[in-house]
């Protein structure tokens, strides 16, 4: 495995991946049809990596196995929430890896990559246990805010 910055060239290759791992990570946790509409706009989220590549705001890896496939990717930036002492100015907006590595530490060299062992926060899906569960080993904890939003309610979660 190798874990690098995600180059405008990986923009379709991304996209398939983040839809992928939406599937495998929050089937039977969100509706149906939610996946569904993500996979019927895949060009608008194709349109959305190019931009976010291109800009270069924030730091986005990813991860690729030993053929040069992307198994996963991390992206982290500024936070989007409104700004606090007790919350980090820096946010983990999307950490996914394929179904196929859970496990093997590739998520784990993702995070490290990104943020090494700084302070962060995240919001996190509530009843998404496996992801809870590996942000609590990296030291996440909740702190007892949460939102509403059409996929369900999240939770935040800050180191």
């Amino acid at each position: 495995m190798r874990i690098r910055p995600a180059q405008l060239e990986d923009a379709e290759a991304l996209t398939d991946l983040h839809l992928d791992v939406w599937e495998e990570a929050y089937t039977g946790l969100i509706d149906a049809d939610i996946q569904t509409g993500r996979r019927a706009r895949r060009s608008v989220r194709l349109d959305r990596w190019r931009k976010t590549l291109a800009t270069r705001t924030g730091t986005h890896l990813v991860a690729e196995d030993g053929e040069g496939g992307l198994i996963g990717f991390v992206s982290v930036g500024s936070g989007r929430d409104e700004p606090s002492s007790d919350l980090p100015e820096r946010e983990v907006m999307a950490l996914y890896v394929r179904a196929e590595v859970y496990g093997t530490g590739v998520g784990h060299a993702l995070l490290n990559a990104a943020i090494a062992d700084g302070p962060a926060y995240l919001w996190v899906l509530d009843g998404n246990r496996r992801a809870i569960a590996f942000y609590e080993r990296q030291g996440f904890r909740f702190d007892g805010t949460s939102k509403s939003e059409p996929v369900g309610v999240e939770r935040r979660m800050v180191r």
